[in-house]
């Protein structure tokens, strides 16, 4: 069916194993206007820690990629579904992201015929676990990646994962992310065989939030966002 309006749907997403006490997370999957016709983009986004679906960042992105006739969909990770605050394990959260996925899938008259996966922080570590796992998609993109401890670049590095995706990468990171030494990031990604692309958001942190002293408001910083998101998935599927 051809939905000739766009708007946001509230879904619920099933798991096949309880988290807990959670059996299910909620979700909001934005359908385009005209949806399924043109490009027929799909993208799932995924929240950070001590965060969740309504975190400003991913609902700007998601309603924006909406509007711009992306089949967009944001959702809970268990812990943000329960109001807890400690996430949960990444394997855990990885497999939530692919439930999440399915749902795209679920009329198959009307699935995308290509699909993206990304998040902010921890969502952005599950989307490049599951894409190193060779969950079939056709690009990442990585909002603030945690690659290695707080002020320590030389220890715990997280970079493994990124050898094994062979799917396009996108990586938006802020130049004062603690989590994400620029330098650090740049050196790992020589290293990696699939394509990447670095976008830098000077004075932004590792949820890409700004201080007041930049003189951007928030809003301004999702925009930029939202246009590196965007531009990259079209360039990725050369549309």
């Amino acid at each position: 069916m051809v939905e000739s309006a766009s708007r946001q749907q509230q879904v619920t997403i099933p798991l096949d194993e309880p988290v807990g006490d959670v059996t299910s997370v909620s979700g909001v999957l934005g359908v385009p206007e005209w949806w399924p016709t043109g490009a027929r983009i799909g993208i799932v986004l995924a929240h950070g820690s001590g965060r969740n679906l309504d975190d400003p960042l991913i609902e700007s992105l998601q309603v924006g990629l909406t509007a711009r006739k992306f089949l967009a969909l944001r959702f809970n990770f268990p812990f943000a579904e329960a109001r807890r605050t400690r996430p949960d394990p990444l394997p855990v959260l990885e497999r939530v992201l692919r439930h999440a996925v399915a749902v795209l899938a679920r009329d198959p008259s009307a699935a995308p015929a290509h699909l993206f996966i990304g998040g902010v922080g921890i969502g952005a570590q599950a989307a490049v676990h599951c894409a190193a796992a060779r969950l079939r998609v056709d690009g990442v993109f990585a909002l603030g990646y945690p690659l290695h401890s707080r002020d320590m670049p030389d220890k715990n590095l997280r970079a493994e994962p990124l050898f094994r995706v062979v799917s396009p990468m996108l990586f938006v990171q802020g130049s004062r992310d603690r989590t994400c030494d620029l330098d650090t990031l740049r050196r790992t990604l020589t290293r990696v065989g699939a394509p990447k692309t670095l976008h830098v958001i000077p004075e932004a942190d590792g949820t890409l939030a700004v201080p007041r002293r930049s003189g951007r408001a928030p809003e301004s910083v999702h925009a930029e966002v939202l246009e590196a998101v965007d531009v990259w998935c079209r360039s990725v599927i050369g549309a």
